[in-house]
């Protein structure tokens, strides 16, 4: 993983200097909450319902042990013992004193960590694929290219105060496991007309008030001109995006006002004016960091572990584990563990600082002393010998963290919501707590099969309720909870948003609700291989508004009697 040079950690440090300066200004009433807010947000300082919270950026998803161990370590001191893992693949500590701030990004400073841009009307984080450099379908390890895109965006002169958040994902795969095509840019890396890599670009996704699929704008980008292209974008959005409005200043808004073709001819117009080889990274520079991300040595072992074998055939959760958490490696004899933090019942993304520290420790033994951050909130050691499963397996359940349900129904996607968010409408928490219940019987989730489920507790979308094959808002009616059920969406290559089905519910109404949706699912898909978005594509709408509201005919004249 990337190591700071020179000038980054003074960067970090000094910033980290200059805001001590600030939190003391406004702890000393110098500076206005008017004032003091842009400064705060800056180094990734919110204020929510109860206290200020912090985001801390882990660029695209990459952990070492010793950075975890220090994320425990602030949970524990200065928060109250847990912190929450985001969508993003950053973390964020929802019960931060304003004035213990100044300590927490110099703890994170010494071990290459900070808080900026992880709010602000900025480039966020980048975030990557969680399997990046060991994924079997991978075509190129795109954690080159987000650091690259990491030191080019940080403080960009021209980009710092955009008219609007701005977010980046990035992927070397075949698959998406990203969700590129609901950010404003998604980059695919992929092979050229003779051979060479470069980047598919899609901007104009994202979710929200008004969500998008993003539009492909260019088919093949080299990899020498990203940079340039990118900046050419960029000033496009910067120059068009609307300021008057922030709920229409995203750059989806933009690229679908003007549409794709009139976008792309600005965007190739303007990087036609650029001067390319000042904004273009040398080669030399990109092998510098690319030598960080080098491929590991690893020492040759067996496809197979003949122990690990006997305890599949005699132990069934263990063959569960395996089924659901567990993938295959590009190197054989190795795997990449999945480690859930969706045991039913807890709060999603939550990891107390003894779990951080158990994983850490997993990691320096097993797992080569790195770990991933997912968007689904969700921990990888992306490189263990197969051989090592069954003990890092046994680790995890001291912990309670052997829970089986990697892209299962119960592995909920949820935004923090009314509990914790100052803009959020309604709760998330307990509503994925109770869904998560009732599907807690891991052979039924299993049968389910491969099924997305997530939640937000309002428009904002921090929960991908959109992308979700079952997504649920949070509204609020009149001072009521109530929670919106959409249908078919997914975040993968075959992106969609997805489909309202009809009147909301109350929040002790959403479990059945759901319940209903996946018994509908199940007896009405072609077989077990019909995962639910597949089965509802060919199915439609109809017979899940059925199996919720009841036949046409009967909500027709529910309405009407409603109505005299």
């Amino acid at each position: 993983m990337y190591r700071y040079d020179e000038f980054d950690h003074g960067f970090v440090t000094e910033r980290a200097r200059q805001f001590r300066g600030q939190v003391t200004r406004r702890l000393a009433g110098d500076l206005t909450e008017e004032q003091f807010k842009p400064l705060r947000l800056q180094n990734g300082l919110y204020l929510q319902l109860h206290a200020y919270m912090l985001r801390i950026a882990i660029p695209y998803g990459v952990l070492s042990s010793r950075q975890l161990r220090q994320l425990a370590m602030i949970a524990r001191r200065w928060d109250r013992g847990f912190g929450h893992f985001t969508t993003r693949q950053n973390i964020q500590f929802n019960w931060i004193k304003l004035e213990d701030a100044p300590d927490i990004l110099d703890a994170l400073a010494e071990v290459e960590m900070h808080a900026i841009q992880t709010s602000g009307n900025c480039i966020r984080n980048v975030t990557a694929d969680p399997y990046a450099g060991v994924a079997m379908d991978e075509i190129e390890d795109p954690r080159v290219w987000a650091e690259v895109l990491r030191q080019w965006s940080t403080i960009h002169p021209e980009f710092t105060f955009l008219p609007r958040k701005f977010k980046v994902a990035i992927t070397g795969a075949a698959e998406d496991r990203a969700a590129i095509l609901f950010h404003d840019i998604g980059l695919k890396i992929v092979k050229g007309p003779e051979g060479a890599t470069g980047f598919r670009v899609y901007v104009g996704g994202g979710q929200g008030r008004t969500p998008y699929v993003a539009q492909e704008i260019a088919r093949f980008v080299p990899r020498a001109r990203l940079l340039s292209y990118l900046e050419a974008v960029m000033r496009v959005y910067n120059l068009h995006g609307r300021r008057d409005n922030i709920y229409k200043a995203r750059i989806k808004i933009l690229v679908n006002a003007l549409g794709i073709d009139e976008f792309r001819r600005q965007v190739e117009a303007e990087w036609a004016t650029l001067d390319a080889p000042s904004i273009d990274l040398p080669d030399e520079e990109f092998q510098r960091i690319a030598a960080y991300f080098a491929p590991r040595k690893l020492k040759p072992r067996p496809q197979e572990d003949t122990g690990i074998e006997a305890r599949r055939t005699t132990d069934p959760l263990f063959a569960r584990w395996l089924r659901t958490n567990v993938l295959p490696h590009r190197v054989p004899g190795y795997a990449i563990v999945n480690i859930s933090f969706k045991e039913p019942g807890k709060v999603p993304g939550d990891a107390t600082a003894e779990q951080m520290e158990a994983v850490a420790a997993l990691a320096e033994q097993y797992g080569h002393d790195e770990i991933r951050v997912s968007y689904q909130q969700n921990l990888v050691l992306p490189t263990v010998a197969v051989a090592d499963l069954a003990r890092i397996y046994d680790a995890l359940i001291k912990q309670r963290l052997e829970t089986a349900n990697t892209e299962l129904i119960t592995d909920i996607i949820a935004c923090p919501g009314l509990d914790y968010c100052n803009l959020a409408n309604a709760r998330s928490i307990p509503i994925a707590q109770e869904i998560a219940k009732r599907f807690a019987d891991p052979a039924r989730a299993e049968v389910i099969g491969p099924l997305r489920l997530n939640i937000s507790g309002c428009i904002n979308a921090c929960g991908h309720h959109h992308a979700g094959n079952i997504g649920i808002l949070g509204v609020d009616k009149k001072g009521t909870e109530h929670y919106q059920i959409t249908l078919g969406g997914s975040p993968k290559d075959d992106a969609e948003v997805g489909d309202i089905i009809g009147p909301s519910f109350t929040a002790d109404a959403v479990p059945d609700a759901i319940e209903k949706i996946v018994e509908t699912y199940l007896s009405l898909r072609r077989d077990a291989s019909e995962t639910f978005v597949v089965a509802y594509r060919r199915l439609g709408k109809v017979p899940f508004r059925t199996a919720l509201y009841g036949p046409e005919p009967t909500r027709r004249a529910d309405r009407e009697a409603a109505h005299v």
